[in-house]
């Protein structure tokens, strides 16, 4: 093991597959040379060369439809969107081509693209730096849609999800990118290394991408979460004083209903955290598929702590960003129901 933040976790899965896959390639732009914006491709195209580390021209819906023909002629690519509000000039590419090739070619073709993209807010980007689209694509058949909360996770998710037949959507929470972060704006993001998510094997290894985490064990209500939300609701829990059990999902889809429901079923209280916007947010698919399956166990309605249905304002982060206090109220709303 060795202490690694996400995104030197990141370059190592990335740098594991390269050695192992002649077929894995990386484009984005600014992934070769420079590394990426994020340094999560640094020196990865001095290792392998400019053939499989590529930069491509600022065009997102070019960057995905070359990845779908090298998927379909046999490559594994790793396409970078640099910042996933860039992301939507390459929707009908992901939603039209990617998601449903191998239903309409009757699995004689698919898509093994993976798109990795940097997400959320917490960093003073605005409204075009900070979104968290996830909630778009868990609604398109076809797609995985994976959003790691830790360097351990990162890593093994990302191998998996390049491994994948099938399409997937990586968001990777840019918050914390260096360390885990709390939604306290007065506090730096913690060093990795003091987490256990930051003990992070050099060598290869996968991590299912259907199966969410217990990241806290508990027995008075279940916090349901994703990406930087998992930490905020840590923090907001040890403030409560609460027994609370905290789901981290890792993948949204397929989402592992099973661990939400058995969990739901024995504390019978239920908060969903996320960062997006509430309204269509993936919380409300969480909530709706708990009420279906655990009606007659729930002593208080679920209760949601999201993003506001406005662009992320830049002068006003911090009264956007679902931080503690806001989740601190919802436990302690559904604890007093």
């Amino acid at each position: 093991m060795t202490s690694m933040n996400m995104i030197q976790a990141l370059n190592s899965a990335m740098d594991c597959l390269l050695d192992r896959d002649p077929n894995v390639v990386i484009m984005g732009e600014d992934v070769g040379y420079f590394g990426g914006v994020f340094r999560a491709t640094a020196g990865l195209q001095q290792k392998y060369g400019r053939q499989r580390v590529f930069d491509t021209p600022i065009a997102e819906g070019g960057i995905v439809a070359t990845a779908i023909g090298m998927g379909v002629n046999g490559l594994r690519p790793i396409a970078e969107i640099q910042f996933s509000d860039y992301i939507y000039p390459a929707i009908d590419q992901i939603v039209s081509e990617a998601a449903r090739l191998r239903y309409r070619s009757g699995g004689e073709y698919y898509a093994p693209i993976t798109i990795r993209s940097p997400c959320g807010g917490g960093i003073f980007g605005g409204q075009t730096h900070s979104q968290s689209p996830e909630g778009i694509f868990t609604h398109v058949s076809g797609l995985t849609t994976v959003m790691p909360s830790n360097p351990y996770d990162a890593k093994g998710l990302l191998i998996a999800a390049v491994e994948s037949n099938d399409p997937v959507l990586f968001f990777e929470p840019k918050r914390i990118y260096n360390g885990p972060f709390d939604g306290d704006p007065n506090k730096p993001a913690e060093d990795w290394s003091r987490h256990e998510g930051g003990d992070v094997p050099e060598e290869y290894y996968s991590l299912p991408l259907r199966q969410a985490a217990i990241v806290r064990e508990g027995a008075d209500l279940t916090v349901i979460t994703y990406g930087t939300m998992v930490h905020v609701s840590r923090a907001a829990v040890e403030r409560s004083g609460f027994d609370a059990e905290i789901i981290d999902l890792r993948t949204l889809v397929p989402l592992d209903i099973e661990t939400i429901t058995k969990s739901v079923h024995k504390t019978g209280r239920c908060v969903v955290v996320h960062e997006a916007t509430r309204t269509g947010g993936f919380g409300a698919e969480i909530l709706s598929q708990i009420q279906e399956d655990c009606f007659w166990d729930l002593e208080a309605p679920i209760e949601r702590v999201t993003g506001w249905d406005t662009p992320y304002p830049h002068a006003f982060e911090w009264e956007y960003f679902p931080g503690q206090e806001r989740v601190l109220t919802a436990i302690e709303k559904v604890m007093g129901a």
